[in-house]
């Protein structure tokens, strides 16, 4: 069933609106997933599901303006101002208004000035939640289960799919950045990881990003920024506590999480970031692939000259030092965990430089080396992979 979410005239006339395909069913989704990417595996289910933090209806802190109400359009014209929802059935609710708390402010400046040293930050954009949604109802874990396809931005890669609960239980969320070299991959890749996680009883946002064909770096932080800048200032729409997520990201989506986990002096709300083969040292991946015989090593090397704008380190080493995520640790982070196979093309010694700078400042950071030469989705699927992360991301909201 389609949902068309309204706001007010003021900020109607701001939004870039795209038509978002109708999802399937999250089964029917799953399979569509590449088998080699991180979404195709089965994620087992480790960890009992997160404590709650509250009930929708009492005051959550948001980041910008009230939510906006949703309406569902049907055969019959629509009562202003209800949600309705497909499960097994079909149920109105009345939809909720939520005030602004001190929350704004920090959350507003999460996309905001850069580190010396960065580049300028492209605007961010006015975040449009214009969504299709589908429901679980063919799974007893998702019966109360709709999946949303926002928009955080005009470009077509601006995206995001939020999967949440409709329980009236406001929830802790997971953030998930898939991989690909910095210029592949997709978010339906990472539909079954998206169903791990909300089958434990988090809300998740599966993130696209700009591409580096689309642009250069700082653009995939910068939009990973913007799309939890809007999943905050929209928290009571998908019920989730804009206080408690983490971000959880592959090989280059790896790169990406931790590139934000170590923006400015921390993000409010951030609790833990996990990256599973995180490209942490794009520097360190130029290096290696200099001269090889390893094609993976050589090609994540030309990727990471293709994210800098097709600059070299020597040329343009502003922008080399910007993606170099240990460069940016501080006290203010949140803590860390990455894996990595002993023997994969991107070695532990990534996550090492970042751990060695992280305490520095006091912030935990654990590095899990796994035997073998499994890369990104592969290693996530391997036997008490996936479940030690779901373990260490329950213990950041306990």
């Amino acid at each position: 069933m389609r949902t068309v979410v309204t706001v007010s005239a003021l900020a109607l006339a701001a939004l870039v609106i795209t038509p978002a395909a109708v999802h399937a069913s999250p089964s029917a989704h799953a399979a569509a997933a590449d088998p080699s990417q991180p979404g195709a595996g089965s994620a087992a289910r480790a960890t009992p599901a997160p404590r709650v933090a509250s009930r929708a209806g009492a005051t959550a802190e948001t980041t910008a303006a009230p939510a906006p109400r949703t309406t569902a359009k049907t055969a019959a014209t629509p009562t202003p101002g209800t949600t309705a929802k497909t499960t097994s059935g079909t149920k109105s609710t009345t939809a909720t208004t939520a005030k602004t708390t001190s929350g704004t402010r920090a959350a507003a400046g999460a996309a905001g000035t850069a580190r010396r040293g960065d580049p300028t930050p492209t605007p961010t954009p006015t975040p449009t939640p214009t969504s299709t949604s589908s429901t679980g109802a063919t799974d007893p874990l998702l019966q109360d289960v709709s999946v949303d396809t926002v928009s955080y931005g005009p470009h077509l890669r601006q995206r995001m799919d939020v999967w949440h609960h409709s329980d009236g239980l406001v929830r802790p969320a997971v953030f998930l950045i898939h991989g690909g070299w910095w210029s592949s991959g997709d978010k339906k890749y990472m539909t079954a990881v998206s169903r791990s996680y909300v089958e434990q009883g988090y809300t998740v946002f599966n993130i696209n990003y700009r591409l580096s064909s689309d642009a250069a770096w700082p653009a995939q932080r910068t939009d990973t920024l913007d799309a939890i800048a809007t999943a905050r200032r929209h928290a009571l729409l998908w019920a989730f506590d804009p206080a408690n997520y983490v971000v959880v990201g592959f090989s280059a989506g790896g790169h990406l999480a931790t590139a934000v986990g170590t923006y400015k002096n921390g993000l409010p709300g951030l609790r833990g970031v996990v990256g599973v083969s995180p490209v942490v040292s794009p520097l360190t991946a130029y290096n290696e692939g200099a001269d090889t015989l390893d094609s993976n090593k050589r090609k994540l090397r030309e990727s990471a000259i293709r994210l800098a704008g097709g600059c070299e380190p020597g040329k343009c080493p502003r922008i080399w030092n910007s993606m170099e995520v240990p460069l940016h640790a501080s006290r203010g982070d949140a803590p860390v965990l990455t894996v990595h196979s002993q023997d994969e093309f991107v070695p532990v010694e990534h996550s090492l430089r970042l751990k060695d700078r992280l305490a520095r400042f006091g912030v935990n950071m654990t590095v899990m080396a796994e035997p073998g030469v499994e890369h990104s989705s592969p290693l996530y699927r391997l036997p008490g992979v996936a479940e030690s992360v779901h373990a260490w991301i329950a213990a950041r909201f306990s």
